[in-house]
């Protein structure tokens, strides 16, 4: 189910229109640049990320794709004029000249064959987070950005948020010394103990299954069990908790600190069955050390699903641990970073002593939006300052998902080489790396 109208779209613009964003002549003879988008994904976050992007007044919504046109309905009535399809890929190929960008707010695991698609075809991406599924998906995507001159962003909004910003920022000002530990928590859950039920239940006359399983191997539809929104729990279209919420909560720390690859990562819970991811984890990584940190390295927890931190945590935070953020223990102080939230620095005496270096931290923060900075790029036809680019979202996606692959071995310290995404001393873990893709269904740059 297609919408081509308007096929003589593009005549009388230049041969360039395709790189570079359309240029229309309003009524009064004024030139006005347009950002000519398709979103890939129409509900939930998809929505939702249309619906920010909309505010940019040079933002123009060509095209959506969805599996299932029963989700349409709402975006379709809030941009009544937007062309729907079905299949993304049919998308991509008749409005190839007609788009400057793509939103990609799917499943994950297609995130990285569709960004890569429109990458192929010299458009900007930007794609929801976990950034890929795999390590090497993450690489690949990193990589073509930067050798095609994509413009990219990654899907963790917080990132551009003020409180992020000053809690990262006043991480590197030595408000509380050298860190020596970080704690980072998600209080969601989701993973699933149970296994799948046997069957196939008919599938919706909206929805293309096949379609929907894409890279996957292909699954029987169960009513409730994958889509919509429990795919997040099942190891072949999701990446559980961590995947989910990682990407926004290692953020903080990950940029204030200034880190790059962790050296191991080890599990200490239980490891997600074939179809399902756990519902709860505990992983400990460590990073090379830097000019922030008081060793060599660093180590960095992280807890979900209700998995409780130490004691001496819970003590250094004052009973105020996050349900869902991080803790930077440092050498002369606690900084607690809530998601969302403002960050707070202990003890109190502490945070008394920075209060005039605080102040003037937040004065430098100018309001950033996550959205508009992304379509200013566009228009600008260079990344600039994007906070979360593949070259930032890349490394950082990769050390998440590292310990999705170490939850596979629990009690088993993974030494992780980044050069090569691998694991020395582990090679049954290389596997997870990568994952075996459907027929026809695999990525190429």
């Amino acid at each position: 189910m297609t919408s081509i109208s308007r096929r003589r779209f593009l005549q009388g613009v230049a041969a360039t229109a395709a790189a570079a964003p359309f240029i229309s002549v309003t009524a009064k003879g004024q030139t006005v640049a347009k950002v000519r988008h398709a979103s890939i994904g129409s509900s939930g976050m998809a929505f939702s990320d249309v619906n920010s992007f909309s505010k940019h007044p040079a933002f123009d919504l060509v095209a959506v794709a969805d599996t299932d046109l029963c989700a349409v309905a709402r975006l379709q009535e809030r941009f009544p004029k937007v062309r729907i399809y079905q299949d993304w890929r049919e998308l991509l190929k008749r409005e190839a000249k007609n788009l400057d960008s793509v939103n990609v707010s799917t499943p994950d695991h297609m995130h990285a064959m569709v960004a890569m698609e429109a990458m192929k075809r010299g458009k900007h991406v930007y794609c929801q987070k976990p950034m890929a599924a795999t390590l090497h998906e993450t690489r690949l995507l990193t990589e073509t950005a930067r050798k095609r001159r994509i413009i990219s962003q990654m899907g963790i909004q917080i990132s551009s948020t003020t409180p992020q910003r000053l809690a990262e920022a006043i991480a590197r000002s030595g408000a509380i010394g050298k860190v020596k530990e970080v704690h980072a928590f998600c209080e969601k859950s989701w993973g699933d103990e149970n296994p799948i039920p046997e069957g196939a239940d008919p599938v919706p006359p909206t929805l293309d299954w096949d379609l929907w399983n894409g890279v996957a191997e292909s699954h029987p539809y169960k009513k409730g069990v994958y889509h919509p929104g429990q795919w997040r729990k099942r190891v072949d279209f999701g990446t559980g908790t961590l995947g989910d919420m990682g990407c926004h909560i290692f953020s903080p720390p990950y940029r204030a600190l200034k880190l790059t690859s962790p050296i191991s990562i080890t599990s200490h819970g239980a490891a997600p069955s074939a179809q399902n991811w756990a519902t709860r984890a505990k992983l400990h990584y460590v990073f090379p050390g830097n000019e922030f940190t008081e060793g060599k390295t660093v180590d960095f927890w992280w807890y979900d699903g209700g998995e409780a931190a130490p004691a001496h945590v819970a003590e250094a935070a004052g009973e105020k641990l996050p349900k869902t953020g991080s803790v930077l223990i440092g050498t002369e102080g606690v900084l607690l970073m809530p998601h969302m939230a403002d960050p707070v620095i202990l003890p109190d005496a502490r945070a008394e002593a920075s209060k005039e270096t605080v102040a003037k931290l937040l004065a430098e923060i100018t309001p950033r939006d996550h959205y508009a900075e992304f379509l200013d790029a566009v228009l600008a036809g260079k990344p600039g300052s994007l906070s979360t680019g593949f070259d930032y979202a890349g490394p950082l996606t990769e050390s998440v998902l590292l310990g999705n692959i170490a939850g596979r071995f629990p009690g088993q310290t993974l030494e992780f080489d980044a050069r090569t995404l691998s694991f020395p001393k582990h090679k049954d873990a290389d596997v997870f790396a990568t994952r075996k893709y459907r027929k026809g269904w695999e990525i190429k740059a």
